[in-house]
């Protein structure tokens, strides 16, 4: 059976977020267009960063898609680890705050940023 490789960002128990890859099967669909089971989505949202955009440390509000249209994405982790993520890359992003918790800059989150010559452009798909 084939699979699709889904990058999740989320928070770990220790309040710190880091990354990791799952198998989701492709159990559906016909040996030309193998899909994967449906999986709801309640809104989505473009945005445009321009060159030279770096955000703060913060968390995800609400799981999300996070696909690259165009350009390409860094992400930052806080043990100083990174990713990059170009155009028709994407990730799942489930770095939300701890249940209770108040947020600190120097544990919690990631950090993003643009990088290259043209501009990031993404799509959030809202879960």
């Amino acid at each position: 059976m084939s699979t699709f490789t889904k990058v999740t960002l989320y928070t770990d128990h220790d309040g710190y977020a880091r990354f990791r890859e799952e198998e989701v099967p492709l159990s559906e669909g016909t040996p030309q267009a193998m899909l994967s089971a449906l999986t709801p989505a309640k809104a989505c949202q473009f945005r445009q960063s321009p060159v030279g955009f770096r955000s703060q440390f913060h968390c995800t509000t609400e799981e999300q898609w996070l696909f690259v249209l165009g350009g390409e994405m860094k992400i930052g982790l806080q043990d100083g680890s990174s990713r990059n993520f170009k155009a028709g890359q994407h990730f799942y992003s489930a770095d939300t705050l701890p249940a209770g918790a108040t947020f600190d800059p120097k544990v919690h989150g990631h950090w993003s940023c643009q990088v290259g010559d043209e501009p990031l452009v993404t799509l959030f798909v809202k879960v």
